[in-house]
């Protein structure tokens, strides 16, 4: 009777440890996962701040665990004012037409002024400068528009596959416009992107031995990789500017003879970017599919 009640309370003393135990697991889970929430929590919160409240959470949620060493993060925040700002009281809706062959209703800007067009085969380039900041950079953005309502993706294609395909075609000089109108629109897009740059041939970083001493300070370095790039991006366009997550303009004038007046009529899917014209670097780069589509 005695050995049976001392074997009881081996047992019970026995599932008493284990039961601390697992509770003293779960508290270091519980506090291992706060300060990866609180990791996660630092970066997005210095992304919020570096792009002026425009992308609030550039990490979701399940981005960070626990074998998560390091973090890299950067942004860029781009806002700016036209050179010559679009009459509000002029913007009016039309149809803007989609891919899918149905259309939409969308306020269009337009202004009489004359404006930096370029026709070329197959395609129009609209350029609209921004006004000059404190430095001598130059920002410019610019609507690459093809003729046919469904060819931006053969424009497309041609961006990425031509040579200097962008320096090539960038208008400068201001024509005469005829009918002239853009919309407003406004982009916000945000992916996972270690796939498309493993599938532009980056594949060294995302694997096992991909050595990042050279990055870090430390022999730790060897043996990271890269798990995740995180991407997100924001863009309004209106009739006072741009604000995306720098500010100016310049155009070079050309003396000659007078053009004929050009039409330029975004109302269906272009291409557009922010280019920095004293050396042609590209700040931001994306497509319009619906302008009121976010």
């Amino acid at each position: 009777m005695g050995s049976a009640l001392l074997l009881a309370h081996l047992c019970m003393h026995d599932l008493a440890d284990l039961l601390s135990e697992m509770e003293m697991n779960r508290n270091k889970k519980l506090k291992h996962y706060s300060r990866l929430l609180k990791r996660q929590g630092i970066v997005n919160s210095w992304a919020e701040k570096e792009t002026s409240g425009l992308i609030k959470e550039v990490l979701p949620s399940g981005s960070v665990d626990s074998t998560t060493k390091l973090i890299f993060a950067n942004a860029i925040y781009f806002k700016g004012a036209w050179n010559e700002k679009f009459d509000a009281s002029a913007t009016k809706e039309y149809t803007f037409d989609l891919l899918n062959g149905s259309s939409v209703q969308v306020p269009f800007m337009t202004s009489k002024n004359m404006q930096v067009v370029s026709a070329f085969d197959g395609f129009k380039v609209l350029g609209l400068p921004y006004k000059q900041g404190e430095d001598k950079r130059s920002f410019s953005m610019y609507l690459f528009l093809p003729d046919a309502k469904d060819g931006l993706p053969a424009l497309v294609e041609k961006v990425g596959s031509e040579s200097r395909f962008l320096d090539r075609h960038i208008p400068y000089q201001k024509v005469e416009v005829g009918d002239f109108r853009i919309p407003r629109f406004k982009i916000s897009f945000g992916f996972e992107a270690s796939n498309v740059l493993k599938g532009l041939g980056l594949v060294l970083p995302f694997s096992a031995g991909g050595d990042l001493t050279e990055m870090v300070d430390s022999n730790v370095g060897q043996n990271l990789y890269v798990s995740s790039i995180y991407h997100k991006s924001f863009i309004e366009v209106n009739e006072e500017g741009t604000e995306a997550a720098a500010a100016s303009a310049a155009v070079i004038k050309l003396r000659g003879l007078p053009l004929p007046k050009v039409d330029f009529v975004a109302d269906h899917p272009f291409l557009f970017l922010i280019r920095e014209d004293l050396t042609g670097t590209v700040l931001f780069v994306g497509h319009v599919l619906n302008p009121l589509a976010n």
